[in-house]
């Protein structure tokens, strides 16, 4: 995927520059009937299959956008954390823009659940953010001892 976006990166600025531009011009006038439309948008590559960890994957994904929105109600220092690591998640494990988006929606999801009920730091608030980091943990471990990483 990322070698495509290399390649349309390159394609463009060679579109783009002067000498591409001077080749473009030089060339003989086709006549009206035979020039050609322009070229439609590459439809998007087909997703290849999930890999067996996806469930697994979403869950943690859901379990730091709650972190996030937790450990930042409480203003713990370690709050903004959250948020690299998902973008880290991203840049890892997004392949695809369709991967991408399941994966940054399983985060919106944790972080408004716990927006919902959440409103100030208590108690309830430092228990289920204790609760919910053992359990990435958890996972976090089980993911990378069955799947590397």
């Amino acid at each position: 995927m990322r070698g495509h976006a290399l390649a349309a990166l390159i394609l463009a600025a060679l579109i783009a520059s002067p000498e591409a531009l001077q080749a473009q011009t030089r060339r003989p006038a086709q006549p009206q009937q035979q020039q050609q439309r322009p070229a439609e948008p590459a439809p998007p590559e087909p997703e290849s299959s999930a890999p067996p960890y996806e469930p697994q994957l979403l869950q943690l994904a859901e379990i730091i956008g709650s972190l996030a929105y937790l450990r930042t109600l409480c203003e713990t220092r370690e709050a903004q954390d959250w948020r690299e690591r998902m973008a880290a998640l991203l840049d890892s494990e997004g392949r695809s823009p369709q991967r991408r988006e399941r994966l940054a929606s399983a985060y919106n999801r944790g972080f408004r659940a716990y927006s919902a009920t959440h409103r100030t730091c208590s108690d309830g608030t430092q228990e289920a953010s204790a609760r919910l980091a053992q359990e990435g943990e958890k996972l976090a471990k089980a993911l990378a001892s069955r799947f590397g990483g």
